[in-house]
């Protein structure tokens, strides 16, 4: 296995781009020309051509900009392994060489600076490297792999897009599916499979708390919304703090709120936006409810008439992303025996959220995503001695060391297919 890796990080050929490139290189490729949600349209063209170039069967434009690729080699079950593509509305502050300096725009919105602040450039990396491993050792396994090259993920849309797009009808029917996730806790060359509770429900939700505009001067002629505003989020930790049960975790983070124009205006709204999190379908729908209550409830407090309620809206993740335990304990005695129980870590559940779990959960078959550590040695070494502290994914800083990051990745995806497409 060791030799296989060391293989798979030299060169080989991406039509792509314009010469052959290693899967590191490939990386810094991506993690420089960074898209956000449902444009990602170079990254796509990249997987699609190395998919293509590797012998695989390749469909684009899935759910928009998603890539499907498929390999049938011999009679076995059907293997799903996804990559999400997306990045987000983050300024790079690595200070790598590398380091992103491209603008985006949502559909309806504002040009930003995008960052792959979250790994997925280590999950396409892994992918083009699985696709190769896949091609050159037919002899390894038998069976059908359907590779996904998934837009949207941190949108929350991306797998119901490509689902809604005849996903499970125009492509072999997965009888698992499979998925990473790069970490910030965990060191590189190590990884983690959660036996059952993976990632959490995420619901986004927008908030405009309405008020009655005017002077700065003459506050007792309005009722201003910002202050309004300030009163809610500080209620709102109430709801996790007082009315949420302990034993079952809860997040509510306002990451968002804009208003007001001019020192000396008291505007007519205030939007915020905000994430709600649980395990737990209707203890999420309680905080929702909950939310709701107090922002109508300081907005009654400040004297607002009902036609200046607050209004809400809100999408996002539905379900938990839940490993199939079966499934996940397999795999991990599998990557002890592959990597070595050293390399092989437990962690808690994470609060994050994905959308994975829509493959399974739609074709009705036993999904596990696991960790893949990210961390660089000296890095790690560094904090564990009261250096500075790893940033977290979705900070400007997180920048995983890509070389045994992408290998461990590599080498994993590997031993799971061995373990679920066995030669025969």
């Amino acid at each position: 296995m060791k030799h296989l890796l060391a293989c798979l990080l030299l060169a080989a050929a991406t039509p792509a781009l314009a010469a052959p490139v290693d899967l590191v290189t490939l990386y810094k490729d991506l993690h420089s020309h960074p898209e956000l949600a449902f444009h990602e349209v170079r990254s796509a063209g990249i997987l699609a051509a190395e998919a293509r170039a590797a012998g695989f069967e390749v469909t684009e434009k899935i759910g928009r900009t998603g890539v499907v690729a498929v390999l049938k080699n011999g009679k076995g079950p059907t293997l799903l392994i996804r990559a999400d593509m997306d990045a987000l509305p983050v300024k790079e502050a690595t200070g790598l060489p590398y380091a992103s300096a491209a603008m985006g725009q949502y559909d309806d919105g504002p040009m930003t600076p995008v960052m792959h602040a979250c790994g997925h450039d280590i999950h396409m990396a892994v992918w083009v490297g699985t696709v190769r491993w896949l091609a050159e050792h037919r002899k390894a396994w038998r069976g059908t792999v359907v590779m996904v090259g998934q837009p949207g993920e941190e949108f929350g849309g991306g797998a119901r897009a490509m689902l809604a797009d005849g996903f499970l009808t125009r492509f072999p029917k997965p009888d698992f599916t499979l998925a990473l996730h790069d970490n910030s806790t965990l060191p590189a060359g190590m990884v983690s499979v959660p036996p059952f509770q993976a990632l959490s429900i995420s619901t986004s939700m927008d908030m405009t708390v309405r008020g009655i505009g005017g002077h700065g001067a003459y506050p007792a002629t309005t009722r201003d919304p910002v202050a309004l505003a300030g009163r809610i989020i500080t209620a709102l930790q109430t709801i996790v703090s007082r009315e949420n049960d302990p034993f079952h975790p809860a997040v509510i983070t306002v990451g968002s709120i804009h208003g007001g124009t001019k020192h000396n205006i008291i505007p007519d709204e205030v939007k915020l936006q905000l994430t709600i999190r649980s395990y737990d379908p209707q203890q999420q729908q309680r905080l929702l409810d909950a939310i709701a209550r107090v922002a109508k409830g300081e907005a009654v407090a400040a004297g607002l008439p009902d036609t200046l309620m607050p209004v809400i809206t809100h999408t996002g993740y539905g379900v938990p992303t839940l490993n199939d335990p079966a499934l996940a304990g397999r795999i991990k005695t599998q990557f002890e025996a592959k990597l070595g129980k050293g390399r092989v870590i437990d962690l808690d559940p994470s609060m994050a959220s994905e959308d994975f779990q829509y493959f399974g959960l739609a074709a009705k078959a036993p999904s596990v995503i696991f960790w893949l550590g990210g961390v660089g040695k000296a890095q790690w070494e560094a904090a564990k001695a009261g250096g500075p502290a790893i940033p977290s994914l979705h900070n400007s800083g997180w920048a995983p060391d890509p070389a045994p990051t992408i290998a461990t990745g590599v080498e994993s995806m590997a031993a799971a297919v061995e373990l679920l497409l066995p030669a025969r």
